[in-house]
């Protein structure tokens, strides 16, 4: 196994911070999803946000996990060590978080954890996702 480099791309850099900030007396967990092109670095194009409490509980975390990409989860798929993480606009990806921290748009995020407590919750977070890509466009000078 090599060692590569992973870059972070904005809108899971956002959600990361976000779940973080949501919770900010519980340990969070969540998966990254991401893309890699033959020969280039790993990309993290997305975050789930999975738990913020029973992090220890591995039915949830199972049965969160197989609502995703199940084909990657199997003991033979491996992933290189991170070595560095990039990220290549971080100023504009750091003001967009604070921003939607202090607009309180923090609050559209939903983990898996808050998906099991009320089903109608939509965990996969089109909304959030819609925020973060409309503040980040490059037709509001953005990323």
């Amino acid at each position: 196994i090599t060692m590569g480099e992973v870059e972070l791309s904005c809108l899971a850099y956002v959600k990361m911070y976000l779940h973080s900030c949501l919770f900010p007396r519980c340990s969070v967990n969540g998966l990254l999803l991401s893309s890699s092109p033959a020969g280039g670095a790993v990309c993290v194009t997305d975050c789930v946000p999975l738990l913020h409490s029973h992090l220890s509980l591995t039915p949830i975390t199972q049965l969160a996990l197989t609502q995703l990409d199940g084909s990657k989860m199997s003991p033979d798929y491996r992933v290189p060590p991170i070595v560095m993480v990039m990220l290549r606009q971080w100023e504009e990806t750091r003001a967009i978080a604070n921003q939607m921290l202090e607009s309180g748009d923090h609050a559209l995020l939903v983990d898996f954890d808050g998906h099991l407590d009320d089903i109608t919750k939509d965990w996969t977070n089109r909304t959030l996702n819609t925020k973060i890509a409309e503040l980040s466009s490059p037709a509001n000078g953005n990323i």
